[in-house]
């Protein structure tokens, strides 16, 4: 815990010198959940060993990586804490949360029957605890300084797959009401709503984060050897993914068109990620078939725990920390990539 408070200061220093970029907020699930998941009656947790082996201090924070996510690495690039931590976390109060707060919740989604698969915090849930910080932040900060911070703020927001892989794909109820295509639709209607509201609440530099070809998962990859089709990448779930964010960036552009003052941009993970899961050793990967954690076929959760023997020794090998989520290094470049060519437009 002391790295931490050294952490804090030091780049509560750096605020204070003068970052661009006051907080980032963050919005989502899994991939960028900093863990608000400890906190709940879920199975679907990961603040246990071996995840954040690779963390401040070894510390398994509840994050489903074994060190960073997005989040982390896009707060430290605008000039802020190396990490965001979870709004839930009974370690941090209201003065950490001023310049980062993380709100995401791992297996949720835009669909309220996503998040209900695992009991998780839904989306409009997380807006009700950024509704409670908005207030705390004006009584630790007076209105002038919280209603700066809140308008000058990075909101990123990171959902989508569970919609699809966890929710869609998996169950019945919503096949039955949309095709595929309705149903993107039905997720772009939502995740426009989302926007308006953080608009409405004050924000004005937004990033709308999109799918990554989640066919190429590990597990998504097992699930196609065991059918008999080589353990290759599932076309249809990247040609779903591919189109659901050509509709999300021409939401972006409306949006954009519409509303004064707002900035928004369409942060796309998915020709960078292809790169890495394609042609890995380019990036320094050895592995992007399996994952680290385990066998690297299918677990993840409390599958992986540290117990297990088959775990690798080195993650920054291996493009996936476990069969749903990339490690700390694949994190960290698909993040670098991510500022140099979009998120840098909200400084």
């Amino acid at each position: 815990m002391e790295i931490f408070i050294v952490l804090s200061i030091l780049y509560m220093q750096i605020y204070t010198i003068g970052a661009k970029i006051p907080a980032v907020i963050v919005f989502g699930d899994s991939s960028v959940d900093a863990g608000n998941n400890n906190h709940l009656q879920t199975v679907l947790k990961s603040n246990f060993r071996p995840y954040g082996r690779d963390f401040y201090g070894g510390k398994p924070t509840g994050r489903f990586s074994n060190g960073r996510v997005p989040s982390d690495f896009i707060s430290e690039s605008f000039g802020l804490r190396p990490y965001v931590p979870a709004y839930l976390d009974p370690a941090y109060n209201i003065s950490d949360f001023a310049t980062g707060v993380c709100f995401a919740s791992a297996g949720t989604g835009y669909d309220n029957a996503t998040s209900d698969v695992l009991s998780v915090i839904p989306l409009w849930k997380e807006l009700e605890y950024y509704k409670e910080y908005q207030k705390k932040l004006r009584q630790h900060l007076g209105n002038k300084k919280a209603n700066i911070i809140i308008s000058q703020a990075v909101y990123l927001t990171s959902m989508g797959t569970n919609d699809f892989l966890e929710n869609y794909y998996t169950l019945a109820t919503r096949r039955s009401q949309y095709n595929i295509t309705q149903y993107q639709d039905f997720l772009v209607t939502i995740a426009e709503s989302f926007i308006k509201e953080l608009y409405r609440l004050g924000a004005r530099k937004v990033s709308l984060g999109g799918l990554p070809p989640m066919g190429c998962l590990p597990l998504e990859r097992t699930t196609s050897f065991m059918r008999g089709n080589g353990g290759t990448c599932n076309g249809d779930y990247n040609k779903v993914a591919r189109l659901f964010n050509w509709k999300l960036s021409r939401m972006v552009k409306r949006l954009n068109a519409k509303y004064s003052g707002i900035k928004i941009v369409f942060s796309d993970p998915y020709p960078i990620f292809q790169q890495i899961v394609q042609k890995p050793s380019s990036f320094g990967f050895e592995a992007a078939a399996v994952a680290c954690c385990s066998t690297g076929l299918f677990e993840m959760g409390y599958m992986c725990d540290q117990y297990n023997p088959f775990t690798c020794s080195d993650a920054s090998k291996y493009v996936f920390w476990d069969s749903f989520h990339p490690t700390d290094k694949t994190n960290r470049i698909i993040s670098q990539y991510l500022f140099k060519t979009v998120l840098s437009k909200l400084l």
